[in-house]
């Protein structure tokens, strides 16, 4: 078989590329082909070599320095500050500044407040009152310098409890103190005994005025007021100061003694709260303005029994009464006159009397 280019060229013509620069053509896209799947891999291994290569000195430039910085194992603290050296400037606010060279200091717990001047003259030769912490809450309620007052210390040593105790006001267990000793051991002396209890119906208790939800705190709110009912004595008698049986003049003592140390007194007439007690307290107002309602009532009436009174064991019995009604010279006469009565009915009638005779009567039976 005879191969020419000519008979090629007859055979496989060559269009617009010269039949000799077609397969350069092809052998430059083959070569492109390669190094485009070449250089990837040759780079990846450039740079690892390089990674490898720099990694190695790093660690050989980095290895002394790390060993050289180390931390030792404990750090030392701060030197303190010398006496000698100057003081810190306060800032604008005018605390302290701290410097570094100090150290923080913990803030110590407050101290207690001194005890008050009351508290300092309610000693237990006046009266059992231990102090108890403050109340704070809730609400306004509450207040500070309180105590218990247990009982009050009467001049002779002899003690007057309070029943049940009062959580009060320092200053308002004084007052409660001073009127016992002062005023009501006179008054049980003058009644041939002495004084042993107080009969407290109320003292510390945060609730509105009259115990009205929502109204203006009482003064038993903030431990100022006390409720006294009754003072017993020790030979076993019991003073109810609202009892209307009691002596008015004893009452009025009571209540001109309590007039003249408390600022507000309220009792029967008040106001219709204070009919079973009487209300004491030390509210400050204007002018020193006091309140002093208490109305001493005289003892209701006796109303007449709707029966007849028994009759007493040392009567007369009923027969032995009626003899001695006949005796009497005025039971004489009655019977005279009854007999006279009598005659004249069945007289017969006078000679001038010319009238018809009088028909009887027919008597009327029905009862």
């Amino acid at each position: 078989m005879n191969f020419s280019a000519e008979k090629a060229s007859r055979k496989w013509p060559c269009d617009g590329l010269a039949c000799g620069e077609r397969p350069m053509v092809t052998v430059a896209a083959i070569l492109l082909m390669l190094c485009a799947q070449v250089a990837p891999a040759a780079a990846a291994r450039k740079s690892g070599a390089w990674s490898q290569g720099a990694g190695s000195e790093l660690s050989r430039e980095r290895g002394p320095k790390l060993s050289r910085t180390a931390l030792p194992a404990s750090v030392p603290l701060p030197k303190a500050r010398p006496a000698d050296a100057p003081a810190p400037e306060p800032d604008r606010s005018g605390a302290r500044k701290q410097t570094p060279e100090e150290p923080t200091e913990q803030a110590a717990p407050a101290a207690p407040p001194p005890p008050s001047a009351c508290r300092l003259a309610l000693t237990e030769e006046i009266a059992i009152a231990p102090s108890i912490p403050d109340i704070h809450g809730p609400g306004d309620c509450g207040g500070e310098d309180l105590v218990r007052l247990e009982a009050v210390v009467l001049p002779d040593k002899r003690r007057v409890s309070v029943k049940p105790a009062a959580i009060l006001h320092c200053p308002m267990a004084s007052a409660i103190a001073a009127w016992i000793r002062t005023d009501v051991a006179p008054l049980a002396a003058s009644l041939g005994s002495v004084i042993s209890d107080l009969d407290n119906f109320d003292s510390f208790d945060c609730r509105g005025r009259n115990r009205m939800v929502g109204g203006r705190l009482s003064e038993h709110g903030r431990a100022n007021a006390i409720d006294v009912r009754a003072l017993k004595l020790a030979n076993g008698q019991s003073i109810s100061l609202t009892d209307r049986t009691v002596s008015r003049a004893l009452r009025e003592s009571v209540l001109h003694s309590m007039c003249a140390r408390f600022s507000t007194v309220l009792g029967p007439g008040s106001d219709g709260y204070h009919e079973d007690h009487i209300h004491l307290d030390l509210m400050e107002r204007r002018n020193n303005y006091k309140i002093c309602q208490w109305d001493v009532w005289d003892p209701l009436p006796q109303i007449a029994p709707l029966l007849p009174a028994e009759r007493p064991d040392e009567a007369p019995p009923r027969e032995v009464a009626a003899k001695s009604d006949a005796t009497r010279p005025d039971a004489a006469k009655s019977e005279a006159a009854k007999s006279d009565t009598a005659k004249s009915a069945t007289s017969e009638p006078d000679a001038g009397d010319t009238g018809p005779p009088a028909k009887k009567r027919r008597q009327n039976r029905r009862f």
